[in-house]
């Protein structure tokens, strides 16, 4: 069964995975495009368009996860080139997420972040047991890529704009060492969906103490390095990632799900 990544702005605009197939695929939620990899039968979903069209507010986070659970994605990888809250956390160094921090469980569209936005026969409440992000894909990650053993916790802040430097302040003293405007919702979603996730954020700039952002030479420029600190963990898990049993609860008050009722 497939293993799926989620790539970022880092790799819209780029051919580093080489010869992919464009793989459209009609969902609950409308059209989802995905690019399967030949070599590994995985699964790559660039979640701003390839080429680089969608902005953070603009991205079909549930058409991209019911399209993950129709091709059958056993285990998920989603990065991000993200900005840093806490000082200690070096830039251009990949660190895996163990926890997640969503003020408020929506999506850029005001709608409550779910699948199930609509009646369904079966739906339920998704109860995190083991977490968001999966400890057996992280430990395999952490293993295979030589990732340091500090995790970071992940706020998720929507977009398009970025933070004021008030507002990065405020971020940090959350409690948080990274933020970015996507991630949050896609690793909800997946896990709804019943798919073990992990996720490798890379930092690419200091959110704090001053929220100066780079110009335009300056983000391309870091967003290549955050590709090349990557680039070899993505290639790795949609080759070998292993199946691993779903460690959270989908908490359902009708039938169990058939193909038809999932999608």
């Amino acid at each position: 069964m497939p293993a799926c990544a989620i790539l970022g702005s880092a790799f819209a605009d780029h051919d580093t995975l080489g010869l992919l197939q464009v793989v459209s695929v009609d969902t609950p939620a409308g059209p989802a495009v995905l690019h399967r990899d030949p070599e590994t039968g995985g699964y790559v979903v660039f979640r701003h368009g390839r080429p680089h069209r969608f902005l953070p507010n603009q991205i079909p986070y549930r058409a991209i996860a019911w399209a993950l659970h129709r091709v059958g994605c056993t285990a998920l990888l989603v990065t991000s080139s993200v900005g840093v809250l806490d000082g200690s956390v070096p830039l251009y160094e990949p660190h895996l997420v163990d926890d997640l921090l969503m003020l408020d469980n929506r999506l850029p569209d005001g709608s409550a972040c779910t699948v199930f936005n609509e009646e369904r026969a079966w739906q339920g409440h998704l109860v995190i047991q083991d977490g968001l992000f999966d400890p057996r894909l992280r430990a395999w990650i952490r293993e295979r890529a030589g990732l340091p053993a500090r995790e970071l916790t992940f706020l998720y802040v929507q977009g398009p704009r970025t933070k004021t430097p008030a507002e990065n302040r405020l971020a940090a003293r959350t409690g948080a060492h990274v933020n970015s405007m996507t991630v949050g919702p896609e690793v909800v979603l997946a896990n709804e969906l019943g798919i073990p996730t992990a996720a490798v954020v890379v930092g690419h700039k200091y959110s704090v103490p001053d929220g100066v952002t780079p110009d335009r030479y300056g983000i391309a420029d870091s967003l290549q390095r955050s590709r090349e600190a990557t680039l070899a963990i993505v290639r790795s898990f949609l080759a070998d990632a292993p199946s691993v049993a779903f460690g959270n609860e989908l908490y359902c008050f009708g039938d169990e799900p058939d193909d038809e009722t999932v999608g």
